[in-house]
């Protein structure tokens, strides 16, 4: 399942990079299109991995607490390590704090 992910990804990158450059011969001046090609693989990204976030855990509470810690410290400009990091530690934590009750 992680390998369609990814491949469908690739793909969606590749095709909205490269359909610009051969379909259209100058440069793309409209500023709303160059917006709209340059933000469609961060959507299609966000598309696919939001639903596996919720799915990758035992408990919704959880997923969401890891999610909640993410965007916060992705907010804050945190690194990547630390952002993960600190996700998982909140994934963990929350999950043994469920399993009391």
């Amino acid at each position: 399942m992680i390998y369609t992910y990814i491949a469908a990804m690739a793909i969606t990158t590749y095709l909205i990079r490269m359909l610009p450059l051969v379909l259209f011969q100058k440069k793309i001046e409209n500023p709303f299109i160059r917006s709209f090609l340059g933000y469609v693989p961060y959507a299609c990204l966000t598309a696919m991995t939001i639903p596996s976030i919720f799915y990758s855990t035992s408990s919704f509470l959880s997923a969401l607490a890891g999610l909640a810690i993410a965007a916060l410290l992705g907010w804050q400009k945190k690194s990547l390590p630390v952002v993960a990091g600190a996700a998982c530690i909140a994934v963990f934590v929350t999950e043994r704090i469920l399993a009391l009750f």
